[in-house]
């Protein structure tokens, strides 16, 4: 199928113009016909479109977001009738969290926020999150660019193409890499090839309030497989040390929130504001466990990573030279 073009009609929906293209569709701003509500479709790119995996990924997602119903997460419509694979979403005014974050680096030259909002934008996310838990829904992919900010300053949760649904019959997963998300967002246990529980998204909101509070996420490197690395070997720079008017409290969370351990972590979204809104909840409890590592720096743990490979190569070419050699004879 063609790409749309403004004018067009898909179904019961009139398209405005095209707001955005992703790596695998478009989206655009359209108008219900039959309501005059103004909607943003999501429309895969011709090639996917018969991609088996994709369409399931586009069917989960539709099917999530039409049994929720919270104010801090996008909703999903049923269209009447629909002739092709696509996603009919709210249209929300405002910016994601993540173009926020570039315009407080434009203005102040650095990402992070003013320390109450970064609380209370926190705390929103922790209700909705909570409610995603409560609805058996564990999003996999909480990231500043799948958060909307209105121009109120409420947030609205976005994008449930990876998200695992407890409540599922049966939870497939049709191909679809089980290492799934954005690395600096990751929990480690993602990493791992682990599906996780509630709390993956957890430590996303760790990275997130880590982000917000420092201006950057806790990990981050020149490539996604040295960041990964790291997150899997080494600890976070505690906040207060880039940013030493941050609360005790608040640090504390965030570290713990970010536990390589899912048990070291608040359990759940509901914890994670409890222990927001009062830090002395945390003091009771005995501190994550911090295993022995041996932490090398990140250029010696690649030049290691290289040898491995290339010694892989090597044999392998050997061993296949070999085979060679015996064919010859």
């Amino acid at each position: 199928m063609q790409e749309l073009l403004p004018g067009q009609v898909l179904d019961q929906y009139q398209v405005i113009d095209v707001l955005a293209r992703s790596g695998m569709a478009s989206i655009y701003r359209a108008r219900d016909i039959e309501n005059g509500r103004t909607v943003v479709l999501k429309v895969p790119y011709p090639q996917y479109e018969s991609d088996v995996v994709f369409h399931q990924r586009f069917q989960r997602e539709e099917e999530i977001g039409l049994r929720l119903e919270h104010p801090a997460i996008i909703k999903v419509f049923r269209p009447r009738t629909k002739s092709r694979v696509y996603l009919a979403l709210e249209y929300v005014e405002g910016e994601t969290l993540r173009e926020r974050l570039e315009r407080e680096r434009e203005l102040r030259g650095t990402a992070r926020l003013p320390i109450p909002l970064a609380v209370q934008l926190a705390g929103q996310l922790a209700d909705a999150v909570a409610y995603l838990h409560a609805q058996g829904v564990v999003h996999r992919d909480l990231k500043p660019e799948n958060i909307m900010l209105t121009p109120s300053g409420a947030i609205k949760i976005m994008d449930f193409g990876i998200a695992l649904d407890r409540t599922a019959r049966r939870m497939t997963w049709g191909g679809l890499s089980q290492t799934t998300g954005t690395p600096d967002y990751m929990a480690p246990e993602q990493i791992q090839g682990k599906r996780g529980d509630d709390r993956v998204d957890v430590y996303s909101m760790g990275v997130i309030l880590y982000e917000l509070l420092t201006g950057a996420p806790p990990f981050t490197e020149s490539n996604v497989y040295a960041a990964m690395e790291r997150k899997m070997h080494d600890f976070a720079v505690p906040p207060r040390e880039l940013r030493p008017e941050i609360p005790e409290g608040l640090e504390e969370l965030t570290l713990r929130a970010l536990a390589r351990d899912p048990i070291d972590r608040p359990g759940g979204a509901a914890q994670f504001k409890e222990w927001l809104v009062n830090p002395e909840a945390m003091r009771a409890l005995p501190p994550p466990a911090s295993p022995t590592v041996v932490r090398w720096p990140t250029w010696t743990r690649t030049a290691i990573w290289v040898v491995v490979v290339l010694g892989i190569v090597v044999l392998a070419a050997w061993g296949l030279s070999l085979v060679a050699k015996a064919h010859r004879r």
